[in-house]
């Protein structure tokens, strides 16, 4: 399997339709395949051969799906960069991969000419911009009209098709290899729980540079689909786009979730706003609760809710909990808080220490094995060797299965919280909590304790014009969880550290805890 063969399915079946629409241009199957054609001429005009590897730094763009599609029919290898990160970073990334040609937007032509000045292995810059080429930079669009197409190199199968840096939060990011097969499985897998169809309209807000985004793009390749795109995600835009756009589905974080809903509860324009185009909307990162799951049925009336679990190592998919489960009936039989059942093909276990699987409703490390499974971390062969032992990828994190083979993801096994002996799972804290009227966000972190080791901390973001204090928390908690696992101390913010993906960065909330602390922050 190769990720442009969906293209070549389109390019022949239904070249006429439309493959992308942007606020650039709409473009058709065959003006998008004539595109990525000529880029990938353009790019070996310059001189990248078999395997080399090509970045990207840009916001969501049509030039970001032309990216993904061209650089492996020119027989390379993708390496996106994320946005987010500081300078050093990219340069990082850039030269532990050997990168050797970046693509940049106009957004980033400042920092992408640092970058370039600094970097050890960049030695070609192309710009995507309106504006002429800065110095030293080809211009993407000359580019693309001065090559002529060349054929699809099909790079496939285990051949390398990216290498995807992870965030770098436990010290230098390390880059994941995957392959074609890798993604290409869970672009299929995706689409045999019913998502995404040809005839769907999906909207990119998710960052493309994540994996997260680039595989439902993927599935969308194979469906042919059509690609509506936003740069990024913004509550008042994003429900404006859906509703002009005719939005199907729609690829979003719980917190992205919640900031639609407060947007159109807080803005009558936005209120009026017919949602009924979302057919499907796929979720991660984390659980939805009941009551933000009923809000959303509410603002999208005609939607389904699957939840997505994975991480970039499994390309990025291990399970899923279909819409089926996301009833009043499995909020009472609690399978609407786990994480689904594995993927077709995937298997998952539930390990001790010893990589021993554990007995069904035990805690231990998820591990998974499938055609999903990364290669390994790019020039780490230990790190490698210890995420894959025995042939299974160690997720980090710690969760149990229940007698019908559902997974329950209780907590990163680095957040797990030890209090005077007993483990404590911040997620299943952070659920009682989020289950009060007045909480909007929530997360929970161990704190340092002198008597117990660590304490339970809550940082809370109420709802607007609600009231709370941290002992009404405390007491509502009491009565859902026990006493152990109670917050010691709660403290009021009005906004959370969050990732690229809508996901809080633990790390930046324990740090000023742990910083004159011998024990390391994870």
């Amino acid at each position: 399997m190769y990720i442009t063969q969906g293209l070549h399915r389109h390019l022949q079946r239904r070249s006429n339709a439309t493959a992308i629409r942007s606020a650039q241009r709409n473009l058709t199957f065959a003006q998008l395949g004539s595109r990525v054609a000529r880029l990938a001429a353009g790019l070996r005009k310059l001189g990248v051969q078999s395997g080399d590897r090509v970045a990207m730094l840009s916001l969501n763009s049509q030039q970001y799906i032309e990216y993904y599609l061209a650089v492996p029919w020119a027989d390379a290898v993708l390496n996106p960069v994320n946005v987010r990160w500081s300078a050093a970073e990219i340069i990082y990334s850039l030269d532990d991969s050997q990168t050797t040609v970046l693509i940049v937007s106009d957004t980033f032509k400042e920092l992408g000419a640092r970058i370039a000045a600094e970097s050890k292995t960049l030695r070609t810059l192309i710009y995507v911009g309106d504006d002429q080429a800065p110095a030293g930079m080809y211009h993407y669009e000359t580019l693309i009209e001065g090559s002529e197409p060349i054929e699809d190199a099909r790079r496939s199968g285990d051949a390398l098709l990216g290498i995807f840096y992870t965030g770098g939060t436990t010290g230098f990011p390390k880059g994941v290899m995957l392959s074609h097969n890798n993604l290409a499985f869970c672009a299929l897998s995706m689409l045999s729980t019913g998502v995404l169809g040809n005839d769907a309209t999906y909207l990119h807000v998710m960052p493309m540079f994540h994996l997260a985004d680039f595989a439902t793009m993927a599935s969308l390749f194979f469906s042919g689909g059509c690609h509506a795109v936003l740069p990024s995600f913004a509550p008042a835009q994003t429900l404006r786009c859906i509703a002009n756009e005719q939005v199907t589905d729609i690829n979003l974080a719980p917190t992205m979730i919640q900031m639609l809903l407060d947007a159109r509860d807080s803005d009558p324009e936005l209120a009026r706003l017919d949602l009924g185009s979302i057919r499907n909307v796929i979720y991660g990162a984390s659980p939805i609760t009941p009551t933000q799951l009923d809000r959303a049925y509410q603002a999208f009336p005609c939607a389904s809710f699957t939840q997505a679990y994975g991480m970039t190592e499994l390309a990025p998919l291990a399970s899923t909990l279909t819409s089926d489960y996301h009833c009043a009936e499995h909020q009472a039989s609690g399978k609407m808080y786990s994480a689904g059942l594995p993927q077709i093909c995937v298997e998952v276990r539930i390990v001790d220490g010893n990589d021993i699987e554990v007995p069904r409703g035990t805690t231990g490390e998820i591990v998974v094995k499938g055609p999903n499974v990364m290669l390994g971390y790019w020039n780490k062969p230990q790190a490698t060797a210890e995420a894959l032992r025995n042939g299974w990828m160690h997720t980090g994190d710690g969760g149990y299965m229940d007698e019908d083979g559902f997974i329950y993801v209780c907590d990163r096994i680095k957040d797990m919280i030890v209090s005077g002996g007993e483990n404590v799972y911040s997620a299943e804290v952070e659920g009682a909590i989020a289950s009060h009227f007045a909480v909007a966000q929530c997360a929970v972190i161990g704190i340092p304790c002198d008597k117990w080791g660590e304490r339970v901390h809550a940082v809370i973001i109420l709802k607007p014009d609600a009231c709370a204090s941290a002992e009404e928390i405390v007491a509502y908690c009491r009565e859902r969880i026990a006493g152990y696992k109670l917050p010691r101390s709660v403290e009021f913010r009005d906004a959370l550290p969050l990732s690229s993906m809508g996901k809080v960065v633990k790390t930046a909330l324990r740090e000023p805890f742990w910083r004159d602390h011998k024990r390391g922050i994870a």
